[in-house]
């Protein structure tokens, strides 16, 4: 197997260098750049192509959701995994609402940080463990009555939801059904829409808390 390629950007010089010596340790990745300078990062990512990006809140400064957004605008597409010391509800919702594919903490293991790294390349959303409590809390905070979000389901959105709950891709579920990648990102659309959702990653922590098993009946 192939190590997975990423680009660090991290304005603290010895944990950069730290994080890259560990995460290069475990095998599975190759750590192909690391900046501390935002103004850097298009560049890297053109010359480098890396699998993932792995991109500090706040960046001497800077805020890397915004260095992520203006990443976006330019056309660079790669999964962005926000790496912090933060743990606030409201950074970790603002980072997924704005397209990361995962809010991880400094404090977690390099082993960790890696299958975070495997799980985003592979399209999958992930969140830290110590933040998954907190995510659960600030869906039950939207004050609607689950029995009554699920009710507007269809059989097949909840047939999606439930997929959604394993992490697994648009294009796995549409394999997995049999049904196109675009009715899939349609069906998806929808789900986040009846649930007043605003990621799949939301998504997915509402059915695995509210029991929508893999067949699709909560």
């Amino acid at each position: 197997m192939s190590r997975l390629s990423i680009v660090l950007v991290d304005d603290h010089t010895l944990f950069r260098k730290g994080l890259a010596e560990l995460l290069e340790s475990q095998g599975a990745v190759n750590v192909s750049a690391i900046t501390g300078n935002p103004a850097e990062v298009s560049d890297l990512l053109r010359e480098k192509t890396p699998d993932v990006l792995i991109l500090d809140l706040n960046i001497g400064g800077t805020d890397g959701i915004q260095v992520m957004q203006a990443l976006r605008a330019e056309g660079h597409d790669l999964p962005v995994l926000i790496l912090t010391v933060s743990e606030a509800e409201e950074d970790m919702a603002r980072a997924l609402r704005n397209g990361a594919k995962g809010y991880l903490l400094k404090s977690m293991e390099p082993d960790e940080v890696v299958d975070a790294i495997i799980r985003a390349a592979r399209g999958e959303t992930v969140v830290a463990p110590g933040m998954t409590a907190k995510l659960v809390r600030m869906l039950d905070n939207k004050g609607n009555s689950a029995t009554s979000l699920l009710e507007s389901l269809t059989q097949r959105e909840r047939e999606i939801l439930s997929h959604l709950a394993k992490g697994e891709s648009n294009k796995a579920i549409a394999r997995q059904l049999d049904i196109s990648y675009d009715t899939v990102k349609l069906h998806v659309r929808h789900i986040l829409a009846k649930l007043n959702l605003s990621s799949r990653v939301e998504a997915a922590v509402f059915a695995v808390e509210h029991k929508l098993g893999p067949g699709g009946k909560g």
